[in-house]
């Protein structure tokens, strides 16, 4: 019997050094239907989105950071989806969604999608939340088309104007964009900085996820131009929006510094702020639970 698990130990630990994708993409569906959540395709101006969706009550549509995807919810969705219709699609251009070459991702454009995509679901309201670039997609699309927010959930934003230049943006305006991982040098430096307390992640899984992301850093590179070449602030079309919003943002985030928090809370009239101790740019992967408690709170008191 000790024989015989010590071959299968090491016939596991074979496969995961030689074939660590297709292992890493089954770790990905056993985690998607813990949380209840089921992969579904549509498709919104010419792009095929994959999107995950699963839960009961009203839906919560969840928008990833850039560069990353829809799974970067699936940890978290487990305590939400008891409460909500979770959704969470891959944003166009991202993840495994189409990326066509002739097409713009700037502000407008890609507000149109997630309009297109509430329609193609067959949504009329919907509850909408955001982790970095898709928490200012969420602002802005609650700016656009305030009669279909019910609620707003913003984690860590970049675009608040009154914000501390944070680590990354320094970078970045020195020529030093790393969320373009075009090696795997940059890729972990990049990780190095999303989190106070990093969760374990298999060293082969890394390498995959690093392996993804360079694969498409030159896309990424034009939609971080189609995007910010001529920046948008939120302070520039938020100011003012009444949606009942739950504001989150970790106190070590070195992406987005903290300070956008209370900035952003001064520009929406209905905003509550939640700073999040020893916790870096990505809550819901970094602490998956607290973070939906606190959510589930903030709507109690919402209602």
């Amino acid at each position: 019997m000790f024989g015989t698990a010590l071959v299968l130990a090491g016939t596991a630990y074979a496969a995961y050094r030689l074939f660590p994708e297709p292992l890493f993409d089954f770790a990905v569906s056993l985690q998607r239907r813990a949380s209840g959540l089921t992969l579904k395709y549509t498709t919104v101006d010419q792009h095929r989105v994959p999107y995950l969706e699963g839960g009961q009550g009203e839906p919560l549509l969840l928008l990833h950071g850039f560069s990353a995807e829809k799974d970067h919810w699936t940890q978290i969705a487990k305590y939400l989806t008891p409460h909500f219709r979770v959704i969470a699609p891959d944003v166009p251009g991202f993840g495994e969604s189409s990326r066509l070459n002739d097409a713009s991702y700037d502000l407008d454009h890609q507000l149109q999608r997630i309009e297109g995509f509430i329609a193609a679901l067959g949504l009329s309201r919907v509850h909408l939340g955001g982790n970095s670039l898709g928490a200012y997609l969420a602002a802005m699309y609650a700016a656009h088309s305030p009669n279909q927010v019910m609620s707003l959930w913003l984690l860590a934003p970049p675009g608040v104007a009154a914000a501390v230049p944070s680590e990354l943006l320094r970078k970045i305006e020195k020529g030093d964009n790393l969320l373009i991982m075009d090696s795997e040098i940059t890729g972990r430096r990049l990780s190095s900085m999303l989190f106070s307390k990093a969760p374990f992640v298999p060293e082969e899984f890394k390498k995959v996820w690093l392996k993804r992301g360079i694969a498409n850093h030159v896309f990424n590179a034009k939609i971080f131009h189609d995007l910010f070449d001529t920046p948008i602030t939120l302070d520039d079309r938020c100011s003012g929006v009444a949606t009942p919003t739950f504001i989150v943002w970790g106190d070590d985030d070195r992406l987005l510094d903290v300070s956008g928090a209370p900035a952003l809370a001064k520009l929406l009239p209905n905003a509550e702020v939640r700073i999040m101790r020893a916790m870096g740019h990505c809550p819901m992967l970094e602490r998956p639970r607290a973070t939906a408690e606190d959510y589930l709170n903030f709507q109690r008191m919402a209602v």
